[in-house]
């Protein structure tokens, strides 16, 4: 039962990571983003200080539109585990009122923040990957209206739910929501009014959602499998039986080699021979033919008398056609006179 499951389990995995190694090979990205912003609505004090007068403090209560957001990131895809670092900037306009007085303020927050972010991939390497995260980082703000503006730094952390899709090893693309937000920035402003100068001081909370689409490049990709060598050719076995000139009768040394010729045919179990006879370049041509085909033959016998079929034999004479050793015409030469006995 428990080699059963074990098989089982194995099958299901089996395409699942050859999936994720087509889908998400894993190593570095980079990518680019971007989306809507919603900067919420605050309430902050707001306090004017009048050098050699005094300070008066007001509540400020900001209502903002939606706002947009772009950036990019650069990452390192562990097959489930993410980590990045992102620059994104966000941009978010409003109305700025005080309880009391008439009219408002156009105003206005832009932002940018660097974030390192750890995320988790579930189904990593699927084609549609849901995943999670987290991120903290620094933000650099600059918040005001339409009488100036000032700067400030904080804390920033984010935490994130989004869904991919793995369009091939490559490309990747991801859409997401986010929770973003910083510690409560401290803006500091200096002015002058009909001659009197003043310190505006605020502390507006900064609380954020963002729908964020983006696109990734996958430097990961497999590069494309070198096909292995093909085969090496095999020779089939091969052996060479010598003759005396104008003779087809066997040596001792050429039995020997029609014996070691049977063993081959046997060891193969199920095989073709064919004993091709052969003669010098002495002679008549039509002399040797039938001299070499003699020869073919002689052999033939011989292996059959060694326990090869007969019906697995084929005998071929060449006469003079095909010399061993390249010759002039009427050359006794030992090696040409000979029969091959191959097995295939």
């Amino acid at each position: 039962m428990k080699k059963a499951l074990l098989t089982a389990a194995a099958l299901i995995a089996l395409p699942m990571a050859t999936q994720a190694q087509s889908l998400q090979p894993g190593g570095f990205y980079i990518g680019a983003e971007g989306g809507l912003n919603w900067l919420l609505s605050n309430s902050f004090n707001t306090t004017v200080t009048v050098p050699g007068v005094g300070s008066a403090s007001a509540t400020t209560n900001g209502s903002y539109n939606t706002g947009w957001l772009a950036g990019g990131m650069i990452g390192y895809d562990f097959i489930g585990p993410r980590v990045e670092l992102e620059g994104v900037y966000r941009a978010n306009t409003g109305t700025l009122t005080v309880p009391g007085l008439p009219g408002s303020l156009n105003g206005f927050q832009n932002q940018v923040s660097i974030m390192a972010n750890v995320l988790y991939d579930f189904n990593a390497g699927g084609t549609i990957v849901p995943y999670i995260g987290v991120g903290a980082g620094v933000a650099f703000l600059n918040a005001g209206d339409s009488s100036g503006s000032a700067n400030a730094t904080a804390f920033a952390y984010q935490a994130i739910l989004g869904v991919g899709y793995n369009i091939d090893s490559t490309f990747r693309l991801n859409l997401e929501g986010r929770y973003y937000g910083t510690t409560t920035p401290n803006y500091s402003y200096s002015g002058n009014v009909g001659g009197f100068p003043y310190t505006m001081n605020a502390n507006p909370t900064d609380n954020n959602f963002s729908l964020m689409a983006s696109i990734q490049l996958k430097f990961g990709a497999p590069s494309a499998a070198v096909p292995p060598p093909p085969p090496p050719m095999v020779s089939p076995p091969s052996f060479m039986v010598f003759f005396d000139w104008d003779r087809s009768n066997l040596s001792a040394q050429a039995l020997n080699t029609i014996k070691q010729a049977a063993a081959a045919y046997k060891s193969k179990g199920s095989a073709r021979v064919t004993a091709t006879g052969h003669t010098d370049t002495s002679g008549p041509e039509a002399y040797n033919m039938a001299l070499s085909l003699r020869r073919a033959n002689t052999v033939k016998d011989a292996l059959v008398r060694e326990g090869v079929p007969a019906t697995a034999i084929s005998v071929v004479g060449r006469g003079k056609s095909m010399p061993l050793v390249q010759t002039g015409d009427g050359v006794r030469e030992p090696q040409n006179r000979r029969v091959e006995i191959v097995i295939q």
